[in-house]
């Protein structure tokens, strides 16, 4: 089309203006377009059809790209027809419809059972270790999310039912069991805590009395591991990835760790089903009668 490069401009300003994307996004946008046009020898844009920009994609992967590249260029082209339709230049867009291969799940990395409970080894030497400990703790016993536990009253956890309130993604409500020993690290962190000066009913407090911020945890977190010597960096979702891999390895019930990990869908969950094949052979052979070996 007459003026393309101007439309390009004109959406690369868009983005930066009213959408105020990242100078970064913009400048991926801005290559993905320039690239696919001259992959269509710019051909103008009231032409190229879903099947030309489908091809595209198919040419791309043939070429290398990987899903997550390819999910990309996808997101600018559907940007950039949305955009022209927007605008009048086009009555319907080609790329809406586009889909881009869907990127692998990854199991999310967790630290096995010994890591945990080496981390879980805080020296109550003042009230700021045992209101860690009793942070951690919660963490791995239930597998709440960060914004979870740093949400929490006083009110929220019930220490003779072993059981906390928590307010989870989309404002629904779930009651958790809470283990033993973590109840107990939170009995010992209240101890603490009604000697401190406190300006609100949260849980977890700080050294002014305000709650415990998101970057607070996740700072001590960082400096546990160091303290504790692990060999990998440790964070609230790196515990809450580790309860729900060691709930799964023990119990096999997808549905009740669904249900504790407070998942609207039972797919998020099935992650943590993508267990290490290694580990699943072993098993195999140890446990069917058909797997084990004539003179075992």
């Amino acid at each position: 089309m007459a003026g393309q490069a101007d439309w390009l401009e004109r959406f690369t300003r868009f983005l930066a203006t009213e959408r105020q994307l990242s100078p970064m996004t913009v400048r991926n946008y801005r290559f993905e377009l320039e690239r696919a046009m001259a992959m269509l020898d710019n051909k103008p844009w009231q032409q190229v059809s879903r099947q030309e920009l489908a091809g595209l994609l198919a040419k791309l992967h043939r070429q290398g790209l990987g899903p997550r590249s390819l999910a990309l260029t996808a997101s600018a082209l559907k940007q950039f027809g949305k955009f022209l339709v927007k605008e009048g230049l086009l009555d319907a867009d080609p790329a809406a419809t586009l889909k881009a291969p869907k990127q692998p799940k990854t199991l999310p990395k967790n630290l096995d059972v010994d890591s945990v409970s080496h981390l879980l080894e805080v020296a109550p030497e003042d009230w700021i270790a045992v209101r860690d400990r009793a942070v951690m703790e919660l963490f791995y016993s239930c597998g709440l999310r960060l914004a979870e536990l740093a949400a929490l009253d006083l009110q929220h956890l019930d220490l003779q039912s072993r059981e906390v309130r928590v307010m989870g993604k989309g404002s629904k409500e779930r009651i958790l069991p809470v283990g033993k020993v973590a109840i107990d690290a939170i009995q010992a962190w209240l101890g603490k805590r009604s000697e401190l000066y406190c300006a609100d009913n949260a849980l977890f407090i700080s050294s002014r009395g305000t709650r415990l911020s998101h970057r607070s945890i996740q700072v001590r977190m960082e400096k546990w591991a160091q303290i504790q010597g692990l060999a990998v960096g440790v964070h609230p979702h790196k515990l809450r990835h580790s309860f729900a891999t060691h709930m799964l390895e023990s119990s096999g019930d997808l549905r009740a760790v669904q249900e504790l990990l407070g998942h609207a869908n039972l797919a998020t969950t099935q992650i943590y089903t993508s267990l290490d094949f290694q580990h699943l052979a072993k098993v195999y052979d140890s446990a069917h009668p058909r797997a084990r070996k004539k003179d075992d």
